[in-house]
């Protein structure tokens, strides 16, 4: 933990779309401070044209989002006293989108394959004029709600921080939250099936849980999203055993099983 006071150096990438560099900075560290107060620090004294995303401070907004040692953290929720008396620390954009200048990255990708996913779409009222849920149903997907869309989840997938081509064909995690909190809505009547199964590329996770790791506000995507989408695409498209229903009911829709999280 480095003392108040302490130089602590701060190894922080400057550059832009066609390239960059590391640059330290020696800068002195008052107890509490966090990585983004450090980064803030820099830009006051000795940098003033490095660039940073962030607005709350407080780890709602999701914007300060960055790779401190290697690892995708948000700068905000970051304490220095985590890193160890006179330990170089890096930061450095997210590795899996494109920089625009410093640690600013073009997050359009996640906003792109956003608009992909059809909206909440609820059936007529009841007879009384309201709408009724169970509480279990309220629960399960109030987790999926907590997302702030910092896209940690989706900097560290391997699946397209490792292969760029694969991104015209897979949402994520993070949409794959989005859509885990749709489908399993109880008053929702859009079907995302479909779409999950041939747009969204959800056959390419092998389940290696590295989002639910770096998530900030302990959302176990995989576990309770990734893996009951899978599950229900499988039932949908590739259960012999629903095959075979059809065909001797004639009926199209089969209801499937509440995953409990």
């Amino acid at each position: 933990m480095p003392e108040s006071g302490a130089q602590v150096t701060m190894r922080v990438w400057r550059g832009d779309a066609d390239g960059g560099t590391f640059e330290d900075y020696q800068i002195p560290a008052a107890e509490g401070m966090v990585v983004l107060d450090v980064i803030h620090r820099i830009q006051a004294t000795q940098a003033p044209d490095l660039a940073v995303r962030w607005n709350c401070k407080a780890g709602r907004c999701g914007s300060c989002s960055a790779e401190v040692n290697g690892k995708p953290r948000l700068m905000c929720m970051t304490r220095m006293n985590h890193f160890a008396p006179g330990e170089p620390i890096t930061v450095a954009p997210l590795r899996t989108f494109p920089p625009i200048k410093d640690l600013v990255t073009d997050l359009s990708y996640n906003y792109q394959k956003a608009k992909s996913v059809p909206a909440f779409k609820p059936g007529p009222k009841e007879a009384d004029g309201t709408r009724r849920m169970y509480q279990e149903d309220v629960d399960r997907v109030q987790e999926f709600h907590k997302c702030i869309e910092c896209f940690l989840c989706q900097t560290v997938c391997h699946v397209i921080r490792d292969h760029e081509e694969n991104k015209p064909a897979f949402a994520g995690p993070r949409l794959f939250v989005r859509l885990a909190a749709l489908e399993m809505h109880p008053l929702d009547t859009n079907d995302r099936l479909g779409l999950i199964n041939q747009q969204s590329g959800l056959g390419y996770c092998n389940i290696t849980k590295c989002c639910t790791d770096v998530c900030p506000e302990s959302i176990k995507i995989t576990d309770n999203a990734i893996i009951p989408l899978k599950e229900r695409v499988v039932t949908e498209f590739h259960d012999p055993v629903v095959w075979a229903w059809r065909k001797l009911t004639g009926r199209k829709k089969v209801e499937l099983p509440v995953t409990s999280g």
